[in-house]
């Protein structure tokens, strides 16, 4: 059975005055010539248009020499600089090629995120991107036949070639190369079609030639030594020129189905190829030492003659060059694009000094002119034009003796023969060539990019995390309030970390990184909820009124501030919807006109609803805005036990749950011995917690017990107990299920009562007729708000005249307090598929204007998003509990054993060490008549220690397992008297003698 497609929640955190460009590396060059535009692509997802400012018409020099001035009338600027346009994140991931078609109306982009997608950036909504296809890996490159075609064809490293239709009608043809050949190197790194020639080529070395139209194969070239990197089809389709990481450029005749040539002019990994050329006879090639190449062997019939000169050399690997007009760009792993001036190869080679002195030979001369170079206008002839310097040239192959064309003088051309006669190829192969300079050492203009995040550290609070962007940049940020809050210069990311860090362990509840050089957090539905933080150690802003060690769970936290413009507009959406039903159910005839609008009259607060905020030692109970949750993560509050039965649902754990409690204590519960054993699973919890919650509740109100509880002594049943129970074994049986209904009041059950059982009944067989049937609701987050407005319905009859209660309670800021997060936080909704191994964007969007896009996130938002911020509820999930052992150290003070000796006890792993304290405390000493505020707390004269070190009252377990015990088992901890409090001292003789030697028996000596 396939698995589910998962929806998750991304967030990105702004960068600081970050202006438009690329944050990381470029990956992908494309240009608009008739618009002068520039298209960028990089590593940061982002897809950039530049504004050139130049005259990009011209496919060759109008001038042939470099350095004359343009043609009169012709406005162009070569010291122009290039102006940014606009951008587009487009992916969430590296994007590794572009290419504009459909009369560069269209721009196709292929990322690492697995998809394929089109943006046009002249449309209406050029700001969305639309994703075309996907694929079930990353997706390296992009081809089509020409600039007008409507498809285009995409390969990546799931071994596939796809071909997309670029109007809306998907995937036409794919080719899988597993299928032809049994290899596990099929993957895609170049792909190129012209005509009916689509050529492809890989890790295996193999190139492999397609027919675009029925996805057969034609042929296989082998001859490279290592992953072929780019390729280029001449416009016959007779001839392919490939690039390889093995430093070589293979020309391919597909007519003679071998290789032609192989040009060595490159020491390094050939990454990129460009030609404009209809037979490839001028092409451009860039490698990874950062070295771009000119080749040109139009006027040589041997190819081993022809000319290369190292036209630029950049400080990074070149991935991509491109040219129009008179420059090229090229894109290199740094965030800014270079524009260098192009090199014409008309030009003369420079003689080497050796045939300068000796000049021409002795021998007899041939009269035989060669072939002039054609002149420009102006021109009287070709020693007027600057000559390229011979240090630039390279030696295009192993067969040419001279890397360059031979020298040619029109004036004093002639072929040397003889004894005496020499070539200048010959001359140069004595001399040697030397070290190779460029042609250009720098660029003529930059476009500049921004500082990206590159490295970072996620912190032990868990909020924080500390940054190094690609100027060295070390910066702290706020995962909640989505802002840096501090930076640290130029320094090591290893150095900073040591000094911030916090001696803490929280629940993972995020996934951070910085792909795409910005702070991303990922949360998803089974981890997000995980964490949580003390009120009291958190910088919250306001007013807002909290409990003594409240907590407040992190993810439902940054969700409900992430998405506040959404909530209010939905309460907006939720009192229309409720009006409506009002107004549908109204009698028209006794609607009069003119009528006022309908008044609702204040209720009276229920007992449950009424707060006591004068006496804080008793319970206080707090509404949720209709919500019986309280104020904390359920199965996490730290107040009444509610042991998790695995059979409970999470409608019937949400509705009761117990509310919690102002001394927010956590369940501590007995474990069979003070050694690591499993527990059994009818032993029942030894809780101090849930005695001491449970007085307080007998003074206030009489709550619904939660399946599962248990307290450690049996207290007196009240009648309604017993009837209950009554009641249960009437139910447990068929004739009872099949006639209750028809019993007396007394042996029946109220429709409250009911409720679950008729549900716990339904994989029983039992009568389908008892209880309500369910509507079925969409699995997205508009299924939550099908659900509260099927509640509406339900409830319509009872509120003809009156608006019905707000179905839409999202929760309130004493359990969320204010943040404010930056409107430019992007948020992006994410599906997770496992067809096709990636993840999917299903949205995206800001902080800003989240609550504009409220249609699309209901049909793409996932159902828990809907309970957490419609509904104020979030998925069940176990506690994690901590074990450990209490005992006094040195036996100073009395033991807290249990009659059998008995100290092994285990609790929520965020129970701080004073709360461990107060439970000592209890138990050793007697509790007091009337409680004296004055009183000493039990931190204050009571102290805990862990392998011999004092942990601070605040310390949790989770962080005493994590960083001080250390080890595996149970955590043992000693507590003793700091001499605060005298009386306790004159107690311990007389308890020591009575209990210590029974508890010294069972635990042992302490370390």
């Amino acid at each position: 059975m396939a698995r589910k497609a998962r929806r998750r929640i991304s967030y990105v955190l702004p960068l600081a005055n970050s202006s438009g460009g690329h944050r990381l590396g470029v990956n992908g060059l494309a240009i608009d010539v008739t618009k002068s535009i520039l298209y960028s692509a990089g590593r940061d997802g982002l897809i950039c248009a530049w504004d050139l400012n130049l005259d990009l018409k011209s496919s060759s020099f109008r001038a042939r020499n470099s350095f004359a001035a343009p043609e009169p009338g012709v406005n162009a600027k070569p010291s122009a600089s290039s102006n940014f346009r606009n951008q587009v994140q487009a992916h969430t991931h590296w994007v590794n090629d572009i290419i504009l078609t459909q009369s560069n109306s269209a721009l196709v982009s292929a990322s690492s995120d697995i998809t394929v997608k089109v943006w046009r950036p002249d449309s209406e909504d050029s700001q969305i991107p639309t994703t075309i296809g996907h694929h079930s890996d990353y997706v390296k490159c992009l081809a089509s036949p020409g600039v007008h075609s409507d498809w285009v064809a995409s390969g990546g490293l799931d071994h596939k070639i796809k071909i997309w239709d670029l109007n809306g009608c998907g995937e036409k043809l794919h080719i899988d190369i597993g299928e032809h050949e049994s290899s596990a190197k099929g993957s895609v790194y170049a792909l190129s079609v012209r005509g009916p020639i689509m050529a492809s080529g890989g890790p295996e070395s193999i190139v492999r030639l397609w027919d675009p139209k029925s996805g057969k194969r034609i042929t296989n070239f082998v001859g490279h030594t290592d992953n072929i990197r780019d390729i280029l089809i001449n416009e016959h389709g007779d001839t392919v020129m490939t690039a390889s990481s093995d430093q070589t450029v293979k020309v391919w005749s597909i007519t003679a189905g071998r290789c032609m040539h192989t040009l060595t002019m490159h020491n390094d990994s050939v990454w990129s190829l460009f030609s404009e050329h209809p037979q490839l006879s001028v092409f451009y090639s860039s490698d990874r030492a950062g070295v771009v190449a000119k080749t040109d062997f139009r006027h040589h019939s041997d190819i081993d003659e022809s000319l290369s000169i190292a036209i630029a050399q950049e400080h990074d690997g070149v991935n991509k060059v491109v040219v129009a007009g008179e420059y090229f760009w090229t894109a290199t792993s740094s965030s800014s694009i270079n524009r260098w001036k192009d090199v014409d190869t008309n030009n003369q080679v420079q003689a080497p000094e050796s045939y300068v002195r000796r000049g021409p030979s002795i021998g007899s001369l041939s009269t035989s002119p060669a072939v002039p170079w054609p002149l420009d206008a102006g021109e009287t002839t070709t020693q007027d034009r600057p000559k390229i310097p011979l240090n630039c040239v390279l030696r295009v192959s192993n067969n040419a003796i001279f890397a360059g064309q031979k020298f040619r003088d029109p004036e004093s051309s002639t072929i040397y023969s003889g004894v005496g006669a020499r070539k200048l190829s010959e001359a140069v192969g004595d001399q040697g060539l030397g070290i190779v300079i460029p042609y250009h050492r720098l660029p003529q203009d930059t476009i500049e990019g921004q500082n990206g995040l590159i490295k970072h550290v996620m912190l032990n609070d868990r909020r924080r995390v500390l940054t190094l962007d690609t100027a060295g940049e070390v910066t702290m940020w706020d995962l909640l309030k989505c802002v840096p809050i501090r930076s640290f210069g130029k320094r090591h990311l290893e150095d900073v970390t040591p000094e911030v860090n916090t001696i803490e362990s929280v629940a993972n509840w995020c996934v951070v990184d910085t792909r795409t050089g910005q702070l991303a957090c990922v949360l998803e539905e089974n981890y997000c909820f995980d964490a949580e933080a003390y009120a009291d150690k958190l910088e919250i802003e306001g007013d807002a009124d909290f409990r003594d060690d409240q907590r407040i769970n992190l993810g439902k936290w940054v969700l409900r501030y992430l998405f506040d413009g959404l909530i209010g507009e939905e309460l907006h959406r939720d009192n229309e919807y409720r009006m409506s039903l009002v107004n549908s159910r109204r009698p028209k005839s006794l609607i009069r006109e003119n009528a006022p609008p309908l008044i609702q009259l204040p209720t009276l607060l229920s007992e449950q609803h009424m707060v006591n905020s004068n006496d804080d030692t008793k319970l206080t109970l707090r509404a949720i805005n209709g919500n019986p949750n309280p104020a904390a993560t359920p199965s996490l509050s730290i107040g009444i036990a509610t042991p998790h039965l695995g059979t409970t649902n999470h409608a019937s754990y949400v509705q009761n749950h117990l509310p919690t409690m102002t001394e927010e204590g956590t369940t501590l519960e007995k474990r069979p011995s003070h050694q690591s054993q499993p527990r059994a699973s009818t032993e029942t919890p030894a809780d101090y917690f849930s005695n001491f919650s449970q007085n307080l509740l007998d003074d206030h109100v009489k709550l619904p017990a939660t399946p599962g509880e248990g307290p450690l002594e049996a207290a007196p049943q009240s009648p309604a107990d017993v009837d209950k129970e009554e009641k249960t074994k009437e139910i447990a049986s068929l004739f009872g299920k099949k006639f209750r209904m028809n019993f007396p009041k007394k042996l029946g059950r109220s429709s409250a009562e009911a409720k679950p059982l008729v549900i716990d009944e339904k994989p029983e067989g039992s009568d389908k007729s008892e209880g309500k049937e369910e509507k079925v609701v969409e699995d997205n987050f508009f299924g939550v708000l099908q659900k509260i407005r099927n509640d509406y319905e339900e409830q319509t009859p009872a509120h003809t005249n009156q608006i019905m209660p707000a179905g839409v309670c999202p929760s309130l800021s004493n359990e969320t307090p204010l943040l404010q997060p930056p409107p430019s936080t992007t948020v992006i909704i994410q599906e997770d598929r496992p067809d096709s191994g990636g993840v999917a964007d299903l949205y995206r969007g800001t902080v800003g204007s989240i609550g504009q896009d409220a249609d699309l996130i209901e049909r793409t938002g996932p159902m828990w998003l809907g309970e957490l911020l419609l509904r104020n509820q979030i998925p069940f999930k176990e506690t994690s509990k901590v074990s450990f052992v209490l005992l006094p150290y040195q036996d100073q003070l009395p033991s807290i054993a249990s009659p059998d000796g008995n100290s092994r006890l285990n609790a929520n792993r965020m129970l701080r060490a004073k709360k461990i304290l107060a439970y000592v405390a209890e138990r050793i000493e007697p509790q007091a008549e009337e409680e004296d505020p004055n009183a000493l707390k039990a931190e204050e004269y009571l102290e805990l220690y862990c392998h011999n070190q004092l942990v601070p009252p605040t310390t949790t377990l989770g962080t005493l397992r994590a960083h001080v015990w250390k080890n595996g088992g149970d955590v043992i901890l000693y507590y003793k008297s700091n001499g605060r409090r005298p009386s306790l001292q004159d107690r311990m003789f007389i308890d020591t003698r009575e209990e210590s030697p029974a508890v010294n028996g069972s635990l042992g000596a302490p370390i």
